[in-house]
């Protein structure tokens, strides 16, 4: 830093400012020490920096089904957010959710003496677990619900499920099936209650409920036994990948898609659109939900507890998987 400063003609604590981003700092200052940095390759010690700052610059991320489009999405805003924020990310990726694995994705993160922690798992026995532990830094639970006990930031799901089903009320369909994810995840939970609420409050029946996994093939298996039923005209399904699957297991039924059952899915993966026919879906920002996840850890770092759960609403896109019912 004393070489860039010679080089640059400043004192050191003006190198500092405009390593910081201080405000107090002339463009033309900015410049002539930035061109200093990048002649001279000068980067910054950060095991030195956090000896003095007390802070590693590194934000645990605690995740989970990474290879999903939801999960993979939201991890990627983190990073993005961090990244723009001058913090590293250090990930902790659970093949399967049990308390050993959890705490022990945390003492890794004491061990990195990470300065927060942002937990893209939405399970409740991920959040039961981490009620039980004691640790020095914020930490942010991404999940519907989470923000009682913890600093929470959650998608709408509840808010999505209805916009789905109030779409097919609103074409005519009296007789909606629901194929969720797995039980005890929370965002599948809440896409339940969407969409119990939205055909109750219509005075219809919600009694189509079929369990999936989130992949197409359970939501092919689904498929297949909601067409053995042949009492529903619309199916709302958890998530565009589970959607694929009912879409074939239509297909191969010999039905078609809208006119025999109409279909509306959940994420709005880049996919959805070229599917056969185009999937009409709720689209999440996950990469937003991402950013608001790192806000919330930085606020807290800063000294702010900030406003409670950070909350992004979905939004429907009709595309040629819905249409009025035949008869």
């Amino acid at each position: 830093m004393g070489d860039v400063a010679k080089m640059a003609g400043v004192s050191h604590q003006t190198v500092s400012r405009v390593l910081n981003n201080h405000p107090n700092v002339s463009h033309q200052t900015k410049q002539r020490v930035e061109s200093a940095i990048e002649v001279l390759g000068y980067r910054r010690n950060t095991a030195a920096r956090s000896l003095v700052t007390r802070r590693s610059r590194t934000i645990g991320v605690l995740a989970c089904e990474t290879g999903q489009f939801g999960p993979a999405n939201t991890l990627l805003g983190v990073e993005q957010a961090g990244r723009e924020a001058g913090y590293f990310v250090s990930i902790a990726n659970l093949r399967e959710v049990t308390d050993h694995s959890v705490n022990d994705a945390m003492a890794h993160f004491r061990n990195q003496s990470v300065d927060g922690i942002v937990i893209l798992v939405p399970h409740p026995d991920v959040l039961a677990v981490l009620r039980d532990v004691s640790f020095p830094v914020p930490i942010v639970a991404v999940g519907a619900g989470a923000g009682n006990q913890l600093t929470g930031a959650s998608l709408n799901q509840r808010m999505g499920a209805r916009l789905a089903v109030d779409h097919l009320i609103g074409l005519g369909h009296r007789r909606i099936a629901h194929i969720s994810g797995p039980p005890h995840w929370i965002d599948a939970a809440e896409r339940i209650k969407g969409w119990q609420e939205s055909l109750e409050t219509t005075g219809l029946s919600a009694d189509v409920l079929l369990r999936g996994g989130w992949d197409a093939a359970s939501g092919y298996r689904a498929g297949l036994e909601l067409i053995q039923r042949h009492t529903v005209t619309a199916v709302f399904v958890a998530n565009d990948q589970m959607a694929v699957g009912v879409l074939r297991a239509v297909q191969e039924a010999g039905l078609h898609v809208p006119d025999d059952i109409s279909v509306v899915g959940y994420d709005d993966q880049p996919e959805a659109e070229f599917f056969m026919p185009p999937l009409t879906t709720i689209k999440q920002d996950f990469e937003e939900l991402g950013r608001r996840c790192m806000e919330a850890v930085l606020q807290q770092l800063g000294g702010d507890g900030g406003t409670g759960d950070q909350i992004v609403n979905p939004r429907l896109v009709i595309r040629a998987t819905t249409a009025a019912p035949l008869n």
